[in-house]
């Protein structure tokens, strides 16, 4: 059946929309008698409210925009249970869209939310993302924006990050503890914010430790959907590069899943031939042989957290009160496992 609308109700028992309304909703000053009418005749008609008209009186969508760069990476999917986990209990709608690391669909993607007139946005960027008048010109709007993850630190929005450079010199510092003298990196695109930063904690921790920086030894890998391949070409080039590498901090664990892939496949024993840090704390990584060491990394708490700021902004935009701009940044830990724990 065709849902009725509140006029028809309204018609048919010869009342004025107005009283319909507040039936429904349940004012004290309509009578029982015509609630009760209202409610069952709105039950035999499969009568819905309509929900947008309502929030948009009320100068709200109840819909908020996500862009990721990737929805299955382990990571993001993480990021999007915890921000959906919030949005549910606020009676919100997440439109969840993927920008494939491409800086033009982002653009595009920006710029659709926009016209759906969601309450804000959400977004991590994409590697390709160097340019961003797109973000700045969201801000102009006074549209609430909250970046996670991968980030531009010349657009003012509030973030939620972790320190990436202290858990990628965590990384490292961990491999020069266990005794490796030459430790390469195979790190992520150059672009993005979190990737630069733990090349530079990788670099300093190996400064720190009176270790001579050899940029031979650091490998690009894009972290597309190609990771598990960059990983196993980087490993068995590196190989081929430096015989005597014995340490490895990989940006992302399904590169270095694939590191260890190639590894095993070339008979190199981890970890006493090349002990392997990797980053984020994939599920996969506690249960692949060798199990993989590595970087926690938040992502349902950073999911979560970025809705509580986003939502508290909304509301400000929504009582015309300022909006308090916050950089928040989560506690990484390093796991150990046994891709650096050494047989005696």
């Amino acid at each position: 059946m065709k849902p009725a609308t509140l006029k028809e109700i309204a018609q048919k028992l010869n009342i004025s929309v107005s009283t319909a309304s507040k039936a429904l909703k349940d004012y004290p000053d309509v009578s029982k008698k015509t609630k009760a009418l209202v409610h069952e005749l709105a039950k035999t008609l499969n009568y819905k409210p309509n929900s947008l008209a309502v929030n948009l009186r009320n100068k709200e969508t109840k819909t908020i925009g996500l862009i990721v760069p990737e929805v299955v990476h382990h990571f993001f999917s993480s990021v999007i249970k915890g921000i959906i986990s919030q949005a549910e209990k606020k009676g919100y709608l997440v439109i969840i869209l993927q920008s494939n690391e491409s800086y033009k669909l982002e653009k595009k993607q920006l710029n659709l939310l926009m016209q759906q007139r969601v309450d804000g946005i959400l977004i991590s960027l994409a590697n390709g993302t160097a340019d961003f008048m797109h973000l700045n010109e969201i801000v102009a709007q006074d549209k609430p924006l909250v970046m996670f993850d991968k980030i531009a630190k010349l657009v003012r929005c509030s973030k939620v990050i972790i320190d990436d450079r202290k858990a990628a010199y965590d990384a490292t510092q961990h491999l020069i503890d266990i005794g490796c003298k030459k430790i390469a990196h195979f790190r992520g695109a150059l672009l993005p914010q979190n990737s630069i930063d733990r090349f530079l904690g990788y670099k300093k921790a190996l400064l720190d430790n009176q270790m001579d920086y050899d940029p031979s030894l650091v490998y690009i890998c894009e972290c597309g959907d190609k990771s598990f391949e960059e990983g196993k070409t980087n490993a068995l080039q590196l190989l081929e590069d430096h015989t005597d590498v014995d340490g490895i901090f990989i940006n992302t664990d399904l590169v270095a899943i694939g590191a260890l892939t190639a590894f095993q496949e070339k008979g190199i024993q981890v970890p006493n031939d090349i002990a392997v840090v990797g980053f984020s704390n994939w599920f996969m990584s506690s249960v692949i042989s060798p199990s993989l060491t590595t970087i926690n990394q938040p992502g349902f708490l950073m999911g979560k957290t970025a809705f509580k700021q986003l939502y508290k902004e909304i509301k400000s935009k929504k009582k015309n009160k300022p909006i308090a701009l916050k950089e928040i940044i989560l506690q990484t830990d390093l796991i150990q496992r046994a891709s650096t724990t050494l047989s005696s």
